[in-house]
């Protein structure tokens, strides 16, 4: 399964619904404190339900929802590529399809809410039969059933499975009257599908920029962690560590009956009431095992114990080895890499290599990489398709930055509108672009002028007067002439911005 969209309401920074939609390779950009980890963080919370980075708690409503009474966080992912079949009770197969627990579109959409940031209730937003004599099978034990399929005069072949008692009262109706609605999965049969489905769903580890410095720095030991989550997941292990499991059960039920043997004969009425409860295979948990799996340094100093920059230097490895493994393998486990801001501590060389490992890392089978960043190095190395803006400026807090929405194609662009970037590079190619189109003079028409000493060839000068914008190109291409005042940071800012205003107009 893949993510197509996620939504999150009433949480933090979010006072109404906002949806990103995902590829294999999304990137968040925007300004400091708008909101780009919290799409992280909340699925994080999502999928890993309290175990992962992040725990959900009061602070995390927000305060204006709080504010008119409405304290209900809501998370919703859409999934793509989903379980041809699902197998209820062992044995039972059915389709999320037959039992129409799909989108009018084909996917899959599950939300989660937290009533005042509690425990989560879990639904699914479907295409669902609404026609009083057909709604809410799901919720309808196998007796309600039956008596629904005799009613009705429906043929069966098995009336065990639920799935079939459905399917037959489904196909007996000659209008379903089929309709969006919310289906709880906490009940009766939805339940089951539901445990099913999370088998199902992708790994999602969450790379967090700023973490406290610790001996269980997730930081570099969440790639040993993911490394087991997959080699554990792997369906020979699996069917090993069951064996294992069985071995160990027949054991310890062996020692339990001789120790009751023994208690039956000191006191019968004791033995006779005490039960051996052992585990199944299902609930044991075999990831804290290795749960102290890490990769150490020189005399056995653990690398979260080095500076920032070799820290990261072993995620970079660890993106660099996972692209290669993953374009290399077959049938691996679908997998959701969140990397925050992941040009911390690091030199543009190796921000270059990163960002090229993790292209290469989304471009791998059942793969899906998800950043936030505030480098412009790393913006100028992806394609347009691959960014989301984010900002407060517009109702949707969120846009994708199509390539024919700009008046030309260039990343310099994303970077000015999402970290405010006023570089020499965007302003010659807004330069160059004006003067392309013809259209210098008609840009430089009504705007205040100022002297410019041009230095000639011979090493005479001239005084021009000229335009802010054109009194900043000359600097830029003629650095070897002192006699003028540097232009500062702002009046770059301000041409440029003047600028895309005319492209705009």
């Amino acid at each position: 399964m893949k993510i197509k969209a996620v939504t999150v309401n009433r949480f933090r920074g979010y006072s109404s619904p906002v949806t990103v939609q995902m590829d294999d390779l999304l990137v968040l950009v925007g300004r400091n404190d708008i909101g780009k980890s919290t799409i992280l963080e909340a699925l994080d919370i999502f999928f890993n339900e309290g175990k992962g980075c992040v725990k959900i708690d009061k602070d995390d409503i927000n305060k204006d929802c709080l504010a008119q009474g409405q304290d209900c966080i809501e998370i919703g992912v859409e999934f793509t590529d989903l379980p041809a079949d699902i197998v209820i009770d062992a044995t039972n197969h059915t389709t999320l399809r037959d039992e129409y627990l799909l989108t009018s579109s084909g996917t899959l959409h599950v939300i989660k809410r937290y009533p005042n940031a509690g425990k989560e209730k879990v639904f699914i937003k479907a295409n669902h039969p609404a026609n009083p004599e057909c709604a809410d099978l799901l919720l309808k034990k196998n007796a309600e059933l039956k008596k629904i399929l005799e009613a009705g005069g429906f043929d069966c072949a098995d009336k065990t499975k639920n799935s079939e008692l459905r399917k037959a009262i489904w196909c007996g109706q000659a209008n379903l009257q089929l309709s969006d609605c919310e289906i709880e999965v906490a009940k009766i049969d939805a339940k089951s599908i539901w445990e099913q489905l999370k088998a199902y769903m992708p790994l999602y580890t969450l790379f967090q920029s700023d973490r406290k410095n610790s001996d269980s720095d997730d930081e570099v030991q969440d790639p040993m962690r993911i490394a087991v989550r997959e080699i554990l997941g792997d369906p020979q292990i699996q069917a090993d560590l069951a064996q294992v499991t069985d071995t160990v059960k027949a054991r310890l039920e062996e020692v339990a009956q001789r120790t009751l043997q023994k208690l039956g004969e000191m006191n019968p009425a004791i033995a006779n009431s005490l039960d051996p409860r052992l585990p199944d295979f299902t609930s044991l948990k075999w990831p804290d095992v290795f749960k102290n799996v890490s990769i150490t340094g020189d005399d056995d100093i653990p690398i979260n114990k080095r500076g920032s920059g070799v820290k990261r230097l072993v995620l970079i490895s660890f993106f660099r080895a996972e692209a290669e493994r993953r374009q290399n393998e077959a049938s691996l486990p679908d997998i959701v890499y969140a990397i925050e801001e992941p040009e911390t501590s690091q030199h543009p060389e190796h921000q270059r290599a990163l960002t090229d490992a993790l292209i290469a890392l989304s471009e791998a089978p059942n793969t899906q990489v998800l950043l936030t960043t505030h480098s412009p190095e790393i913006v100028k190395r992806l394609k347009f398709e691959n960014i989301i803006l984010i900002s407060d400026q517009t109702p949707e807090r969120v846009s994708p930055v199509l390539e024919h929405e700009l008046p030309y194609p260039s990343l310099n662009e994303v970077n000015f509108s999402a970290f405010g970037e006023a570089s020499y590079e965007y302003h010659n190619e807004l330069y160059g672009f004006i003067e392309a189109e013809g259209r210098l003079t008609e840009y430089k028409a009504g705007k205040p002028q100022r002297q410019y000493i041009r230095l000639r060839q011979d090493g005479s000068t001239v005084s021009q007067q000229i335009v802010l914008t054109e009194y900043i190109r000359h600097q830029i291409h003629h650095p070897e002439n002192d006699q003028n005042v540097p232009f500062t940071a702002e009046e770059l800012t301000e041409s440029i911005e003047a600028m895309r205003l005319f492209l705009q107009v």
